[in-house]
């Protein structure tokens, strides 16, 4: 009796293959990076206009019917635990945003700024954008932002540095 053979099976990918395989895993973990990085961009320009705003709320509470003088209040509002949890702050007062630009609130009289320092070009365009309720918003080299909401165009304007150290907005409350 004649015994009948049949081929072999193959055990295992072949190179091409695996090639093929790593190919399209590497294709998957580059978009999924893109998508994290764009998101991250878009976390951290609200997280600025959230800063700002607190900030904002908690100078007009603490100094309500008062003026707010012409120094910086940095160390009053460290004290009264006014500053957001997502900026860094010193034991004197000195606040720092994510970026490494040092937050300093400084009263006018009868308004006070808040200097927001070392923004990215696209959280700056973000965060201009998105920004409300301020009497103004200055920036280095660009005419003061009196109109809001600001269009795309204006913020891109204003937010023309790319230094190393970023783009600064001063904003002005009252």
């Amino acid at each position: 009796m004649k015994q009948i053979r049949y081929p072999r099976r193959q055990c295992g990918a072949s190179l091409l293959e695996a090639i093929a395989y790593l190919g399209i895993a590497a294709i998957v973990i580059l978009g999924a990076v893109s998508l994290l990085t764009g998101a991250f961009s878009s976390a951290q320009s609200n997280q600025a206009g959230e800063e700002v705003t607190a900030i904002r709320t908690a100078v007009r509470k603490l100094y309500m019917g008062q003026g707010y003088g012409t120094v910086a209040i940095n160390e009053t509002l460290k004290k009264a635990g006014a500053f957001p949890g997502t900026l860094a702050v010193a034991a004197d007062g000195t606040a720092t945003n994510v970026w490494g630009g040092n937050v300093v609130v400084t009263g006018a009289t009868g308004t006070f700024t808040i200097a927001y320092p070392g923004l990215p070009q696209d959280v700056c365009v973000a965060t201009l954008v998105a920004a409300s309720g301020w009497q103004k918003i200055s920036a280095p080299g660009a005419a003061a932002i009196t109109t809001f909401p600001v269009t795309p165009a204006a913020a891109a304007t204003a937010c023309s540095v790319t230094a190393a150290g970023g783009n600064a907005l001063t904003f002005t409350s009252n």
